[in-house]
């Protein structure tokens, strides 16, 4: 195993070193989204792409609740580790092994018998409602694995380990993508061979990084009568997951408010904001995936009391942030017309205007949530999950009331849909500096560690 020290070393290049692997297995993931998409309109047809597209947000959904959970796991870990007391990682993995598996072996159950209310819920076209209940039965089976990927890649991450779920990453996208041709073009499985597909790939980079951390990381393998005679921190890991598992959850519930304003406006406004929304997505993905690198490295050094090293990191990891950000910014400005055209058809001029417009306001200001990811990553990072929650509803919640206030003004219209966003990600990064320096002034005493 790779595991990198982020303690120690030229602070720059501990950071980029460590985030690198984590920003290209995300963009990993997208591809094999986009592959996903595209094998589906192009060889299943239009319904079954309105089926899937229908049930991407309940998906996302459902996996951030897993996902954030597994990602406040992680930084216990990485604290604990920065600390020198490997003993504590131990209790404190099997702890969040058992009670993360538990929720999401009860979710997977609770998703398939509340599948008819859910579809519902979602209003489902009637059309549609036999296929969307179909791929998501089978895409549900996939929770279990989800789950085993991202607590091991949280946990090699909190050691330090980047690139061995990068590996798992890439080896399960090239499988989704061969599996997708190969299930629905070859044996016309339809949209049941995508979901299927998404599935073994997902076990395989589950069971696959569940596999590795056993054969290398013995000290990590679980051992249920160890683990029944120690002191189980329980209400450490839950404090900890359960905040970060609500920031995330909040993050796209106020999506999804976004998104229910947008249709309002009719089709041609979400169509532009449906391309536009892929577009932000590898725009600003690398700094998210830098600002839970940023966090990791923070977690470990505070864990080690090197909070110089944490001010050091945290200026550095702005510069790089803001940087990135100023250039994607600028990039995505002057090319806003070209990126419309890779997922819009050059006639359809009214829906590349709309997304033109919405690019170049929201676009021009990316530095905003780059900065944000680095406040959500540092807040974690000195165990204060609380206050990365506390920013997810300022910047979440402005946004929404924002949008929907300015409108409804007639002069104003979707324009105050898209000056919402940018607004809300300045007044988090405000409270979120501001609660910054605050917390220096302390002494860095934010959290108090079970003894």
């Amino acid at each position: 195993m790779m595991n990198h020290d982020l303690t120690e070393g030229n602070v720059t290049k501990s950071l980029l070193y460590f985030a690198m692997p984590m920003i290209l297995g995300n963009l990993l993931q997208q591809c094999y989204n986009i592959a996903d998409t595209w094998v589906v309109g192009k060889f299943v047809g239009a319904q079954a792409l309105a089926a899937a597209g229908s049930s991407y947000a309940l998906m996302t959904f459902l996996n951030s609740l897993l996902i954030g959970l597994c990602m406040g796991s992680g930084a216990v870990f990485s604290y604990y580790i920065g600390k020198g007391d490997r003993g504590r990682v131990k209790i404190c993995a099997q702890t969040s092994f058992v009670m993360i598996g538990v929720m999401a072996v009860v979710l997977s159950i609770a998703v398939q018998c509340l599948m008819h209310p859910i579809l519902l819920l979602l209003r489902t076209p009637e059309e549609l409602y036999g296929m969307t209940r179909d791929y998501l039965a089978i895409v549900f089976c996939g929770i279990i694995f989800i789950f085993l990927y991202n607590y091991y890649a949280f946990l090699l991450r909190a050691l330090g380990n980047s690139v061995t779920p990068l590996y798992l990453l890439g080896a399960a996208s090239v499988l989704n993508i061969g599996l997708d041709l190969y299930f629905v073009r070859s044996l016309g499985w339809g949209l049941q061979g995508a979901a299927a597909a998404t599935v073994i790939s997902q076990a395989v980079s589950g069971l696959g990084l569940g596999i590795c951390v056993w054969r290398k990381e013995p000290r990590f393998r679980f051992s249920l009568r160890g683990f029944l005679r120690e002191e189980k921190p329980v209400g450490e890991i839950c404090r900890y997951s359960l905040m970060t598992s609500m920031q995330q959850s909040v993050m796209n519930f106020g999506i999804l408010m976004v998104q229910s304003l947008v249709n309002s406006f009719g089709a041609a406004v979400m169509a532009a904001f449906a391309a536009t929304v892929k577009i932000d997505t590898f725009a600003y993905m690398p700094a998210q995936e830098f600002g839970n690198a940023y966090s990791i490295f923070i977690s470990q050094n505070y864990g080690a009391g090197k909070t110089e090293r944490v001010k050091q990191g945290t200026g550095r990891a702005m510069t790089v942030s803001a940087v990135f950000c100023g250039i994607v910014s600028v990039l995505v400005f002057v090319l806003a017309r070209f990126l419309m055209l890779v997922f819009v058809e050059e006639g359809e001029t009214e829906i590349i205007e709309i997304g033109m417009q919405y690019l170049r306001i929201e676009g021009a200001f990316y530095v905003g949530i780059g900065i944000l990811f680095l406040l959500y990553g540092y807040f974690r990072g000195v165990n204060r999950p609380g206050v990365s929650l506390v920013l997810t509803v300022v910047s979440l919640g402005t946004r929404v009331a924002l949008a929907y206030l300015l409108a409804a003004v007639p002069k104003i219209g979707v324009l105050g849909i898209w000056w919402a966003i940018p607004i809300g990600w300045a007044l988090a990064d405000a409270t979120g500096l501001v609660l910054m320096r605050r917390g220096r002034e302390s002494g860095y005493a934010f959290w108090q560690p079970e003894k």
